[in-house]
């Protein structure tokens, strides 16, 4: 009952919510990035699987400029983080549009983070059953260890989750991300400003 119907009733009402109470700083925050950004805009959008790996069209807020080197090739992700990104990837609110996603339905507010399309085809059977309930803004990977951990473990936490889907859990969660938000622990992984790619091993 709650993982097929009022799971979703929740984000609808949520989402909802949160998109009306908070979208004065949205208003803000995309203005600050439009100038910030160089050019390169306050929105990002890219295709990502959700639920049964089914493609849409994820929105964030764009941490990043889109500033290229003498050749026309983008310079590192480190050299085009912003002082403005990183901000706003340190406190989460770059994650914060993805609320439209959830209100769609296209996300979940909890779930298993919606990963590149071209992961797809590297998935163990296990792994790939990450994609059998929607993707969300936060879920068990994320509350622990986010970037900071292995993607064989970020794998497994999230099948744990999909076969684990309670409110008790969900609320947890909530609770959790609350916390690490406050904190601004765990945004980046050991090695990298932003986190390394997944190429079936890691």
């Amino acid at each position: 009952m709650y993982k097929h119907f009022i799971k979703r009733l929740i984000d609808i009402v949520v989402s909802a919510s949160m998109l009306l109470l908070l979208s004065p700083l949205l208003i803000v925050v995309t203005l600050w990035l439009t100038f910030a950004n160089k050019g390169a805009g306050a929105i990002f959008w890219q295709e990502r699987p959700g639920k049964d790996a089914k493609v849409f069209r994820l929105i964030k807020f764009k941490s990043m400029t889109d500033e290229r080197d003498a050749d026309g090739n983008l310079l590192s992700d480190a050299q085009r983080l912003t002082k403005a990104g990183r901000f706003v990837r340190s406190t989460s609110i770059d994650e914060l549009p993805q609320l439209l996603n959830v209100l769609k339905g296209d996300m979940s507010l909890i779930g298993p983070r919606p990963l590149l399309v071209r992961y797809l085809p590297l998935y163990s059977e296990e792994q790939a059953h990450r994609h059998d309930i929607r993707p969300g803004i936060t879920g068990w990977a994320q509350v622990n260890g986010r970037n900071a951990i292995s993607w064989g473990k970020k794998f497994e936490l999230d099948v744990w989750y999909v076969r684990n889907v309670s409110f008790v859990v969900d609320c947890k969660i909530v609770w959790l991300t609350l916390k690490k938000v406050l904190r601004r622990s765990d945004i980046t992984s050991i090695t990298s400003v932003t986190t390394e790619a997944f190429d079936g091993n890691n």
